[in-house]
């Protein structure tokens, strides 16, 4: 069975709850008592489904969002770019912020309808890319929000080089990331510190320290 309808999947298997260091903000999120939990990744492939890490508030979005809520100067009346969007958690605190646009990109093809959902939960609008943006040069923006990106170190390495590309094109970078194995030590400005409540069927404790930094 291939999923034809991301929007009416997303309804089916998750559910619309506050985010836990960003209650201001909801969305439509896997948690225990929701059926896509269980599901096997193999299960997913079956479906026609990648593994669906726009149903899930990582403690990296979740900082940095804080942190846009919390420093609304930020973002207000700017142009934003929210970076591997997943579910738009980010690109919704953004706009709750005073942000002029969003643009939410991810190259999941069932980050579009989770974004679509979560924006009209939250009464904002957010523009959508599907598009590979490391392929090209870094957008027209003022600032670029991107959390948790750090997982993988290939992709860790050519993010941080294109980030750093629009920084130097003078945009504003805010990186959100928990202290993931390939987030660096060197080279960025750390602004701020939470501690995110999480899952252990996640992470690797109940409670995430998670850090906003941006580039110098």
């Amino acid at each position: 069975m291939i999923v034809a309808d991301p929007a009416a999947f997303i309804r089916e298997n998750t559910r619309l709850q506050p985010v836990p260091h960003a209650p201001e903000i909801s969305l439509w999120l896997a948690d225990e008592i929701t059926p896509i939990w269980r599901l096997t990744e193999e299960e997913l492939g079956e479906m026609g489904v990648p593994p669906p890490f726009w149903a899930i508030a990582w403690a990296g979005g979740q900082a940095l969002s804080r942190y846009v809520l919390d420093h609304p100067h930020e973002v207000a009346g700017k142009r934003v770019l929210d970076f591997a969007a997943g579910s738009g958690l980010v690109g919704v605190a953004a706009m709750k912020a005073g942000a002029a646009s969003v643009l939410c990109a991810d190259i999941d093809p069932f980050c579009q309808a989770a974004v679509a959902a979560n924006a009209a939960a939250n009464a904002v609008t957010l523009a959508f890319t599907d598009q590979n943006l490391l392929d090209a040069p870094p957008p027209d923006v003022d600032v670029i929000c991107a959390g948790d990106i750090c997982y993988e170190k290939p992709m860790t390495q050519a993010v941080l080089a294109w980030l750093a590309q629009a920084r130097a094109q003078g945009v504003r970078v805010l990186i959100g990331d928990p202290g993931r194995t390939y987030f660096p030590r060197t080279g960025l400005d750390f602004l701020a510190e939470y501690r995110v409540p999480t899952t252990r069927e996640l992470e690797d404790q109940e409670i995430k320290r998670a850090s906003v930094w941006s580039m110098p």
